[in-house]
């Protein structure tokens, strides 16, 4: 685990083997999506529910986190996502999920087409 402090919730995107490596660690609230590497999620709706429910519990105050195995695709898409629901347009939100997060985030072609379709 990463140095800092222990987030109130935390949402993780993978499956397996990455769920089983790490799982066990989590002594805080978490919800895990299954969310293979360079994919989008299996269950769109599951996704779009968990990530808007992340970002009401950012803007209550809430310490929250976001991880993948690489922290780059997955989680830049889902940082995209939490940046339309904050207001910035679908079309500009991998430009901001790359400025502010990682210049690689977002990684695949389908991955940015998800975060342009985003019901924000």
């Amino acid at each position: 685990m990463p140095d800092g402090p222990v987030p109130g919730f935390g949402l993780y995107l993978g499956h397996g083997k990455l769920r089983r490596k790490h799982e066990p660690a989590l002594t805080w609230p978490s919800v895990w999506l299954d969310w293979p590497d360079f994919r989008l999620p299996r269950d769109r709706d599951e996704a779009v529910r968990q990530i808007r429910a992340l970002h009401e519990r950012a803007r209550s105050g809430e310490p929250v986190e976001v991880a993948c195995g690489g922290g780059v695709g997955r989680t830049g898409t889902v940082v995209a996502c939490l940046a339309v629901l904050s207001g910035v347009a679908p079309s500009d939100a991998v430009a901001w999920a790359r400025e502010h997060h990682h210049p690689r985030a977002v990684e695949t072609p389908w991955q940015r087409r998800w975060v342009a379709a985003f019901p924000g």
